[in-house]
């Protein structure tokens, strides 16, 4: 059997080797830009690799050997879904390794007190309808929206960002211009 029909998936598509971004649904990195991210988004990235490299790995490397120890391997489930969970820790741990080499990380809480909003600042506004929302500027990987936390390249945060406590921006959405007011610009140590 050709290593080129072992390789293409199911949909025609190739594997791990075609070039591919290793971070399936992740935004990229702006070129030109650094890989801003908080101590505490830091950490749980390297949790995750650490995580990946000295369980995962290993115990799904321990199970493939163990399936292709039983022989035929064509049909043998445990072997098939190994190799595949395999190839996905794998891009995993490419795209984490690249995302933390290239972290720049930025802790909020050592900041300087100003009313000006960077990267890491817990920003609270009035909406177009007057209503008062909170959030906060994270890296691209820590983005959590029910949490109030998005990535500093977002539409919000690159339209608040140099912004003053007291300031009225224009945020341009797709429903049309809104005006939000800046109420509050605080950088706080996030959880």
């Amino acid at each position: 059997m050709s290593k080129a029909f072992i390789r293409e998936g199911a949909d025609g598509a190739g594997s791990e080797d075609d070039g591919e971004d290793d971070g399936v649904g992740a935004p990229p990195i702006p070129p030109g830009s650094k890989n801003y991210m908080t101590p505490q988004g830091h950490r749980r990235l390297k949790d995750e690799l650490v995580h990946l490299l000295k369980v995962e790995r290993p115990e799904v490397v321990r199970t493939v050997s163990w399936a292709a120890s039983n022989g035929d391997r064509s049909e043998n489930g445990d072997y098939i879904y190994g190799k595949k969970r395999l190839r996905e820790i794998d891009r995993r741990i490419r795209f984490l390794t690249k995302r933390l080499d290239a972290a720049e990380v930025v802790d909020p809480a050592t900041r300087e007190a100003t009313d000006q909003v960077f990267f890491g600042a817990t920003v609270t506004y009035l909406d177009g309808t007057g209503e008062e929302r909170t959030i906060a500027i994270v890296g691209i990987d820590e983005v959590d929206l029910p949490r109030g936390r998005v990535s500093w390249i977002s539409p919000i945060a690159r339209t608040l960002t140099r912004a003053r406590e007291g300031d009225t921006v224009q945020l341009r959405t797709p429903a049309g211009v809104e005006s939000l007011e800046i109420v509050g610009v605080r950088y706080l140590p996030l959880e």
